[in-house]
């Protein structure tokens, strides 16, 4: 018999839980990291958009990286790296402004302010998880 599938997030808050229980770990412990399991964003912890991500937040506010630039930077493929920023920026995280330069189009690319905050609140969560 099939077990229902459920979200991701729910199976590491429990497998957290059940780590806490077994090491006599307290009740705050215990919500501590199920509330840190449950707020790591899935949209930035795949590897590929995880590293757009740290190496967007290192460009300065108000400044774009090019896209070739970034393809270069973490050495991925230009399909694979559309790929990713399109589901950053349906999530509202990336911007991509599409331009040219002469006569060749250039995209150039940068965390929005929305995406800033999360990429934040990813890293407090990820740090408050691996410290709990």
């Amino acid at each position: 018999m099939q077990r229902p599938e459920r979200p991701e997030s729910a199976g590491r808050a429990e497998g957290l839980a059940e780590s806490a229980e077994s090491a006599g770990a307290g009740a705050e412990v215990l919500a501590a990291a199920t509330a840190s399991a449950v707020d790591i964003d899935p949209v930035i912890h795949a590897q590929a958009r995880l590293r757009i991500m740290a190496t967007l937040a290192a460009v300065p506010v108000g400044d774009e990286l090019h896209f070739p630039r970034l393809r270069e930077l973490l050495d991925m493929t230009a399909g694979n790296l559309s790929t990713h920023l399109s589901k950053l920026e349906g999530a509202g995280y990336v911007q991509q402004n599409k331009t040219y330069s002469r006569r060749s189009p250039a995209t150039y690319l940068a965390l929005t302010p929305e995406g800033r905050v999360a990429f934040e609140r990813y890293v407090r969560n990820l740090r408050a998880l691996l410290d709990a």
